[in-house]
């Protein structure tokens, strides 16, 4: 009998683990969608009038600093999300920021609608906006680490983490299609079904895989006490317990965190450099229509699902995950450079590069924000605290997001500023391989991150 019961829990937990996986996959999904659309309304200059009112020379540095704008505030308000998604329950937390996410994209949506070209609405758009997306990744990626334990967790996550991709592609198709036509639902519909997946989440989100009974039955002996009252005999369960959120400095002091962020820094730079000015660079190199290069900067996103479960697979097999990420990050900085030379050359060469590059950038990206946080925030100097995940997932996530930060100041810097015209590749391997994949490198070495 009790083999029959633990046997159907197991099944039932299967269910649900299931079930986790592709809710928090369509989660995120959403909150990447959501982020998409400026980068492919900003590529008309017809769209840029219609948002600022502006005939003036340097529109562009004024749609480059909404871009600013929503990057520094999801940096800043990354590290303060992972510490207060510790210490709240990750469903509310979730529901609360999706529904304000869907609420101020439509917002930018609707500026459109009602003829707003105060440039100072879209940017508080962009920072409200910005904010309130910092809800999502801390919360996902400790819902999925508490689901999934360590043993096939890179390719599991790297399945998982395509989720980055498959936002922004459907981000790029869906803002495409109204790009012409109706900016403003370019924006509305993605807020419309963020909102609607906020609900879904608190409906249907279950935060954390249930216990499976011991083999001494239902409950521990320990943990059990009966109350008789009248002809009524209650069981109650008395939870061990838990210890409390780890503090800001003591997920730093986790072995490879520091590491880890720093070279998500990098990585993230030029993964967002991607995601917010890839459409209009293939306007100018390739001269297309803002749709075709919205559709055509979705390869590189194509890349980066390939790149990620790649990643995952290799570093399952080998057990060394920063060895993986070096190596990738190593090839990704000559690609970049590559890839502003072969641009010239045709569609074709294009295409080949930018899947290429979407690859060896975001396959480590992917790595490290997933299988990694999620090891970190397990890591066995824990002593079995599992309220760390969220933390360390944000102090990774948010050290990257200063990474975006600086990509996107650098971008505005460069257009029309320092060079005349539409910034080149060049700059990111310039950059790139700076500090983030040779630092990290000597770490892997000298085995402190495996």
């Amino acid at each position: 009998m009790r083999i029959a019961l633990t046997a159907a829990l197991l099944c039932f937990l299967c269910r649900y683990r299931a079930l986790t996986f592709i809710l928090t996959f369509l989660l995120y999904t959403s909150f990447h969608l959501s982020r998409k659309p400026i980068s492919i309304v900003k590529v008309t200059h017809a769209n840029c009038y219609s948002i600022l009112y502006f005939t003036c020379w340097n529109y562009k540095q004024l749609l480059g600093a909404m871009d600013y704008s929503f990057l520094c505030a999801y940096a800043v308000g990354m590290y303060l999300s992972g510490i207060i998604g510790e210490r709240v329950p990750i469903r509310l937390y979730l529901t609360v920021g999706m529904l304000f996410s869907g609420l101020f994209t439509c917002l930018f949506g609707l500026g459109y609608v009602y003829n707003i070209h105060n440039m100072a609405f879209y940017i508080f758009v962009q920072v409200a906006n910005g904010l309130v997306q910092t809800t999502g990744w801390p919360s996902v990626v400790t819902c999925i680490g508490n689901w999934f334990g360590k043993g096939r967790r890179g390719l599991v996550m790297g399945l998982w983490n395509s989720h980055t991709s498959v936002g922004n592609i459907l981000g790029s198709l869906i803002a495409g299609y109204w790009v012409s036509s109706n900016w403003g639902l370019s924006f509305i519909v993605p807020g419309l079904i963020i909102a609607v997946m906020g609900v879904v989440c608190f409906l249907f989100l279950i935060e954390r895989e249930l216990s499976l009974p011991s083999s001494g039955g239902l409950l521990q002996p320990a943990s059990a006490f009966s109350c008789e009252t009248g002809n009524i005999v209650a069981i109650f369960s008395r939870r061990e317990s838990e210890p409390s959120a780890i503090s800001f400095m003591g997920a730093l002091r986790i072995p490879g965190v520091i590491e880890f962020s720093l070279c998500l820094l990098f990585a993230k730079l030029v993964s967002y450099t991607f995601l917010f000015w890839l459409p209009l660079y293939i306007t100018k190199t390739a001269h297309l229509d803002a749709k075709k290069a919205g559709d055509l900067s979705t390869l590189f996103d194509v890349g980066g699902i390939v790149g990620g479960i790649l990643a995952g697979v290799i570093s399952d097999k080998l057990g060394m995950r920063a060895t993986t990420c070096a190596v990738m990050l190593l090839l990704a900085a000559p690609t970049l450079y590559g890839f502003s030379m072969i641009s010239d050359f045709g569609l074709g060469p294009t295409i080949g590069m930018l899947l290429v590059c979407g690859g060896l950038v975001n396959g480590p990206y992917s790595l490290i924000t997933t299988a990694v946080s999620a090891d970190l925030g397990t890591h066995k100097s824990l002593k079995g605290n599992a309220r760390a995940l969220s933390t360390v997932t944000a102090i990774i996530d948010g050290t990257g997001s200063v990474g975006q930060y600086h990509g996107s100041a650098t971008i505005l810097y460069d257009f029309y500023h320092a060079t005349g015209q539409t910034f080149n590749f060049n700059q990111l391997d310039q950059r790139f391989p700076k500090c983030g994949p040779r630092r990290y490198c000597r770490w892997a070495a000298r085995g402190h991150l495996q």
